[in-house]
């Protein structure tokens, strides 16, 4: 039987490829994946993006920067790369971080960087979701491990 094939965040399993040049890393998200394959990716690193790099936020469907500048170019490019190298796997699940405009599953910030949140899902989240891959974020791995 093959292990179970998740698609996570870089920055949840320790990369330091966050925006502000830090990570994210999730003990939890380690326990769950111990046993199965795992496929890092970050798609603003993939997008050419730099780190650290300016803080984007998904403003009425596009991802600018605080000056209101448009890259949604730019970080689609990224998500197609992750999309890309998936015709070439098979995945079974994304573990992806909370309300980052590209990795967010349930909500996003808002796009006035007031640190506001409202529903939605960032580029790479809504992608994965469309091709019917179930997307997780930390948090739901959190409360699966403290079952």
């Amino acid at each position: 039987m093959k292990p179970c094939t998740v698609l996570v965040s870089a920055c949840l399993l320790g990369q330091n490829v966050k925006y502000n040049g830090g990570n994210n890393d999730n003990p939890a998200v380690h326990a769950f994946l111990k046993g199965k394959r795992i496929i890092p990716v970050c798609p603003e690193v993939l997008s050419g993006m730099p780190v650290p790099r300016p803080p984007v936020e998904i403003y009425e469907g596009r991802v600018v920067n605080e000056k209101g500048a448009d890259l949604t170019a730019v970080y689609q490019k990224g998500v197609d790369k992750v999309i890309q190298q998936l015709t070439k796997e098979s995945v079974d699940l994304a573990i992806l971080k909370a309300r980052s405009p590209t990795c967010g599953n349930r909500e996003i910030y808002d796009g006035t960087f007031s640190h506001s949140l409202i529903p939605g899902q960032g580029l790479l989240a809504a992608a994965l979701t469309k091709l019917g891959i179930p997307v997780l974020n930390e948090k739901d791995i959190e409360s699966l491990m403290n079952r």
